[in-house]
């Protein structure tokens, strides 16, 4: 049996991606030079530094939205994360853009994340308003740049530049800056179909675990724009209430996705050819964003986003969690910002480098649930 190797691949990517791709061979490297892998491209390299990081098996026990022990199937933040993957995956295949480059950056875009989800990064930003803030995303770079310990050669996971860059471009209303990339306002297309799969993702188990959690019901989820279509599962009359109450949970969740991801296909396709997006370059400088919902679908993604911050996010079983999560993260940090003895060693030495808060900041951001929850109770 012949191996396929890294040349191989390479060459391959060259043959069938869009000319529009990011290529493996022509990536901008690593802060720390390091010789190639005879069987891995870079960007699977990068893949495969990520999954086997401390801070992507965290994942499992920190908060999507709902609190991991509220119930064995509702989704984590590690799951979420899988299920962007494999989205973004999809629509980078079906664009012929780099897959591996694609799945590495939506397996990473979520490991700066804190504990309680969304409620611990907003206290958190809040705590350090004299310190810059805090974002998740901003995090997760420190993440694979600084946090995590696996090589004695170099800090970090000492991820290519594209992989970082998708960290640090996310398209959000949060812009980040930084002196290692460059002012191109845009990164790769690999990049920007995360973002997207992010959203596809959420919108769609958001309303999955919304619904399993007894917060809403099929009938209030029927009647929004999004499900005015003729192939909406709600319209197949009697088949679909013969089915079971997870079959028709899932129907609506298959529904959903499938009508997000075909629809920003579709637009993709239309902005790169409206765009003129010849090359990795021409997508960079393009003047707008190239994966987006279509014009059509805006509006009734827009009142589906509503309808989870009103009917979910909002609800006051999760505004009491939030509460919680705020309450145990601003007692730890101001534990550890009075006596700094109590972080663990290794975050002790970074004091001699690092503002406290800083510092202080990535060990509470790196906690699971569980072990946030833990530490309070014993320094309470």
């Amino acid at each position: 049996m012949t191996l396929s190797r890294r040349s191989e691949i390479e060459a391959r990517e060259r043959q069938v991606l869009a000319p529009y791709a990011a290529l493996s061979c022509e990536s901008r490297g690593r802060v720390y030079r390091q010789e190639e892998h005879p069987l891995r491209t870079a960007f699977q390299r990068d893949r495969d530094r990520i999954v086997h990081s401390s801070a992507f098996r965290r994942m499992e026990y920190k908060t999507q939205v709902f609190l991991p022990h509220e119930g064995d199937h509702l989704r984590t933040r590690l799951t979420h994360t899988m299920e962007v993957a494999q989205i973004a995956r999809t629509l980078a295949r079906s664009l012929r853009v780099n897959e591996d480059l694609t799945e590495a950056i939506a397996l990473v875009h979520d490991v700066g994340h804190t504990p309680f989800g969304h409620s611990g990064e907003y206290v958190l930003d809040d705590l350090l308003a004299h310190n810059g803030g805090f974002n998740h995303n901003w995090q997760s770079l420190r993440v694979v740049d600084i946090l995590e310990e696996r090589y004695p050669e170099h800090p970090g996971l000492n991820l290519t530049y594209e992989v970082r860059e998708g960290i640090v471009k996310h398209e959000t209303s949060v812009v980040l800056s930084h002196p290692d990339f460059d002012s191109d306002p845009r990164p790769t297309l690999e990049a920007s179909l995360v973002d997207i799969a992010d959203e596809i993702a959420y919108n769609a188990h958001d309303i999955d675990d919304g619904v399993r959690a007894g917060l809403i019901g099929l009938e209030e989820v029927r009647r929004l724009q999004v499900f005015a279509g003729q192939h909406s599962p709600f319209d197949s009359g009697k088949s679909f209430e013969a089915l079971s109450e997870d079959q028709r949970r899932h129907a609506v969740v298959r529904y959903l996705v499938n009508l997000q991801a075909t629809e920003v296909l579709e637009e993709t396709e239309r902005r790169l050819m409206t765009m003129n997006i010849t090359d990795l370059a021409s997508v960079r400088q393009a003047p707008e964003k190239i994966s987006d919902y279509s014009d059509r679908l805006e509006g009734p993604v827009e009142e589906l986003k509503s309808f989870l911050m009103s009917k979910v996010y909002r609800h006051p079983n999760l505004v009491a969690m939030a509460r919680r999560a705020e309450g145990i993260i601003r007692t730890l940090f101001d534990r550890f910002r009075k006596d700094t003895s109590l972080l663990p060693k290794r975050f002790q030495d970074m004091l001699e480098t690092e503002e406290a808060e800083i510092v202080i900041a990535d060990y509470i951001a790196g906690m699971t649930d569980r072990y946030a929850e833990q530490r309070y109770e014993y320094l309470k």
